[in-house]
């Protein structure tokens, strides 16, 4: 989808359903999923996560792996991996094997977690040290992807490893989870981009001017922005309430009204604007989590959502400029 009628680098990609937020014992058809958003021209396929939770969940790796095997276009990410629960060698080694098998189409996102206590509990990870143990990581994980020694004695991680194989011709593209100014620190240091949820677009234009200013004073090059949205595209507004309710109090024990000034749901046209208001801000990647019982109607709903927005031309009603 990305580069056509004028809309430049912009890319879209869908959040695949590695997790069961219905609770229905079925396994997540996530490479069936993976198969059908290539087929519809998304430029991503992404996985949540997550040791932890209230709805079952498939393993990120494992689900990232499998949807590189019955891929050859879809650039295949993580949103996010929670590096804080992980060891690094082996964290370097699920990487180093993703990307082999995907022929190099990996996009490592990263974030902190925290939002499941239960999960640093089963990890035997104090939830406190989650940031620290993420900066730590990050600041040894290049040279294990890369093939290089690494001897690491940190405040909460210790790595001594020989060199892992197969190394990584080149790091893959790196993303900073988060919404508050310690993830846009950590993106400025570690990060080829940010990636966002849970922001208004005022939000995020005042945030990404921070992120601008930060990159400047530290002589960096403005990070790139990839927003992950809650979507539900129906004709009949209440029903897309309805449905997207239903998921999150299953996945997340969330209410709805909690985040629907920052979802997308409803008519086609209510989410093609809200879409359009993101990248009016300066996204140049949106993750579209879709919501509800039927992910296939959305993938195909949105791919005709996604069309109009790549005829919008770029800039169009931009802000803050």
């Amino acid at each position: 989808m990305s580069g056509a009628d004028g809309r430049g680098g912009v890319r879209f990609g869908v959040l695949l359903p590695t997790f069961d937020p219905l609770h229905s014992g079925e396994t997540p058809d996530v490479v069936e999923r993976a198969r059908q958003a290539e087929q519809l021209g998304f430029d991503g396929g992404w996985v949540g996560d997550h040791l932890w939770g209230h709805a079952p969940w498939i393993d990120a790796t494992v689900a990232l792996s499998a949807a590189a095997a019955v891929t050859e276009r879809l650039t295949l990410g993580f949103s996010v991996m929670l590096l804080g629960l992980r060891p690094p060698a082996w964290t370097a080694k699920q990487i180093q094997s993703i990307y082999a098998l995907s022929g190099g189409r990996l996009v490592l996102g990263v974030g902190v977690g925290g939002e499941y206590p239960e999960e640093f509990e089963a990890a035997g990870v104090a939830v406190t040290q989650r940031g620290r143990r993420v900066d730590e990581t990050l600041s040894v994980l290049p040279d294990l992807l890369l093939g290089r020694r690494v001897d690491y004695d940190g405040e909460t991680v210790s790595v001594h490893s020989s060199p892992l194989a197969p190394a990584l011709p080149r790091l893959p593209r790196i993303l900073i989870g988060g919404r508050g100014e310690a993830a846009l620190r950590r993106t400025v240091r570690f990060g080829d981009g940010w990636l966002p949820m849970w922001l208004s677009p005022d939000a995020l234009l005042e945030r990404s001017a921070q992120l601008r200013e930060l990159a400047a004073a530290g002589g960096r090059r403005e990070p790139s922005i990839t927003l992950l949205i809650l979507v539900h595209v129906d004709e009949d507004p209440e029903r897309s309430r309805r449905e997207a309710a239903e998921h999150l109090d299953g996945q997340y024990r969330l209410p709805l009204h909690v985040v629907e000034r920052w979802a997308a749901l409803g008519p086609r046209d209510h989410v093609a604007e809200k879409l359009q208001s993101y990248l009016d801000v300066g996204v140049t990647e949106l993750i579209l989590m879709t919501l509800g019982r039927a992910p296939l109607v959305q993938y195909e709903r949105l791919a005709e959502v996604c069309a109009l927005l790549q005829k919008t031309p770029a800039g169009a009603g931009a802000r803050g400029t």
